[in-house]
């Protein structure tokens, strides 16, 4: 029982670390997908996933186009804000991929039309948030997905 957490083109250090940290306790792997808006070895990324960064299972992909020839045939869901269903509406598998794009702008909107039946959004419920950080987003997809594998 796994799931693959998918970062597209990452912008924040600390989000990342705290993602890595969080795949590394729930048996997830991570992919990041270039460019980054960091460098690897960036101190707030360690600190952020503490000592925990090399145990991670992580996998770097050199674009999206890169991660999409690798794995395009695999199960995927992608979360954004401008879904319709939410993400208790997934059928959560072993071994999916949960794709997130970067924390200022999201998926790409090629990604998010040409994904469009595959697409969720974690619900809000106050007008005055547009969107959660993307760390917490990535928690609350990936206990939903465990919650449903166990």
């Amino acid at each position: 029982m796994s799931l693959n957490i998918v970062l597209i083109e990452p912008e924040i250090p600390n989000n990342t670390g705290n993602i890595g940290r969080l795949a590394l306790a729930t048996g997830s792997t991570l992919h990041l997908v270039k460019p980054f808006g960091f460098e690897l070895n960036d101190k707030r990324l360690k600190r952020a996933g503490l000592d925990y960064w090399p145990h991670i299972s992580l996998c770097i992909h050199e674009s999206a186009a890169d991660f999409f020839s690798t794995h395009g045939n695999k199960e995927m869901v992608f979360f954004s804000s401008h879904a319709s269903r939410t993400h208790w509406d997934i059928e959560f598998k072993d071994d999916m991929f949960l794709v997130f794009g970067k924390e200022s702008v999201g998926l790409p909107k090629e990604m998010i039309a040409s994904n469009r039946d595959e697409c969720y959004k974690i619900p809000l419920y106050s007008p005055e948030i547009r969107s959660l950080n993307l760390a917490n987003a990535v928690g609350i997809a990936v206990y939903e997905g465990l919650k449903q594998l166990k």
